[in-house]
């Protein structure tokens, strides 16, 4: 990824309809409805149905201008706290909308993860900050398609919606191979091409694709396995959207449902987000750009704020209604935080050392604020603090996996899903 950052850095430029659908469609198999009322085959369905959302700020929104304010100190800067939907818990003015759903939401506010940079600091993060073992770990989204992988899934497992370009990004899949690769899908558009002209036919395009396959066995015996296996992974994911073009299909979408979450590329980017993990996709990641206020941070987050606090409030409260929510865990976070103490720009720069996420639904305890940091924000003051590695355990828990019994195995080699000497966060589990 390349994108410009203010710090001069170019490392970025279930519901019941859902459960009496399984059942309906499981009862007409050869298992017989009875074997449905079989606990073991009860929990397996309910796995199968754990989907993940991780909507990531790149750059770092400063925690002082939403989860964690500190008004009238010296580093507070102008916006005020505003009361929740939970007594006692505030957020800034800047998150209105999340306020009213703060009941449905937990707040992490002990974070610590150390590192500064974001050319290391999101690899980092997004990889859960394992052990060096000598081999490039994946990213979550690859982790979760490889722990809940399901043949009977008919969607892509890992999407990523984000602005710019899209295309298969098999680098996030690390050792796991290019199979866990995430498809990105530029502006949230769907892969060019996925309307197939209508002078081709059915069977030009099966000649074709024939073709297509027997010139890849020749070009596979002079090149590496990776380089074929995620070519051929992104055709396919091409494949399975191409049944599903609905999906990108905007006059589907209610005007009603465009308004609440915005006509921003953030808030339509989460409204596309919500309709793919309706239709079934495991795990979809969901990016906005420029968080990264070194200069001008006030004027900066309360043009950006809004732009998340509209649509993540409108995301949580149709998970919610849906009757999802409880089966859909949603991420909310950067890589880092902002420093408490404002530059001679008036802006906020890295601050890893104490910083602010949020985290909804599976198994995540509801109007909840854990740990808390000093009155100017500038350090954590809880007996615990939380980094990268302590938030891949919570989340394999909460989507129905033990890392603490679960390995990964490359190549006969034994690896642990999360870091080693970390734990899940009691504190946020229900």
């Amino acid at each position: 990824m390349q994108h410009s950052y203010a710090c001069g850095t170019n490392d970025h430029d279930v519901s019941r309809r859902r459960m009496l659908g399984a059942l309906a469609g499981t009862a007409a198999s050869s298992m017989g409805f009875g074997s449905l009322l079989q606990p073991a085959v009860a929990a397996q369905i309910q796995r199968k149905q754990k989907q993940v959302i991780v909507i990531w700020l790149d750059g770092g929104m400063s925690q002082l201008e939403s989860w964690d304010p500190k008004p009238e100190t010296e580093f507070g800067g102008p916006f005020r706290a505003i009361p929740t939907a939970v007594p006692g818990v505030h957020l800034s003015e800047l998150m209105s909308h999340t306020a009213k759903v703060m009941d449905r939401i937990c707040v992490v506010r002990n974070m610590s993860t150390v590192d500064e940079n974001h050319s290391t600091g999101v690899p980092r993060v997004l990889r859960g900050d394992p052990k060096n073992r000598g081999v490039t770990y994946p990213y979550l989204g690859a982790a979760v398609a490889k722990l809940l992988e399901s043949e009977r899934n008919a969607l892509p497992p890992y999407i990523w919606v984000k602005p710019g370009r899209g295309g298969y990004i098999w680098q996030h899949a690390g050792f796991l191979g290019p199979k866990y690769g995430a498809l990105a899908l530029g502006d949230g558009k769907p892969p060019i091409h996925i309307h197939r002209p209508d002078s081709i036919t059915d069977k030009i395009d099966a000649d074709r694709n024939a073709l297509r396959l027997k010139a890849n066995e020749r070009f596979r015996q002079r090149r590496l396995e990776t380089e074929i296996g995620a070519y051929e992974y992104s055709f396919q994911t091409a494949l399975q959207l191409m049944k599903r073009k609905d999906l990108f299909d905007d006059t589907k979408v209610p005007a009603k449902d465009v308004e609440r979450y915005g006509r921003h590329p953030l808030g339509r980017h989460l409204l596309q987000t919500r309709r793919l993990i309706e239709a079934g996709v495991q795990f979809v990641q969901c990016h906005s750009y420029h968080w990264d206020t070194h200069g001008d941070n006030f004027n900066m987050h309360r043009e950006l704020v809004p732009q998340i606090d509209q649509p993540y409030a409108a995301l949580i409260e149709d998970l919610s209604e849906r009757g999802m929510l409880d089966n859909v865990l949603v991420v909310l976070m950067s890589e880092f935080g902002r420093t408490p103490k404002i530059n001679q720009r008036l802006g906020r720069d890295h601050w890893p050392e104490a910083w602010s996420l949020a985290l909804a639904g599976s198994g995540i305890k509801r109007g909840h604020v854990e740990g808390k940091t000093t009155p100017n924000g500038a350090w954590v003051d809880s007996p615990e603090q939380y980094d990268a590695g302590h938030l891949f355990h919570t989340i394999f828990r909460c989507i129905g996996v033990d890392p603490s019994r679960t390995e990964y195995l490359n190549n006969g080699q034994p690896l642990p899903i999360a870091h080693d000497d970390m734990s899940v966060i009691k504190a946020v589990m229900a």
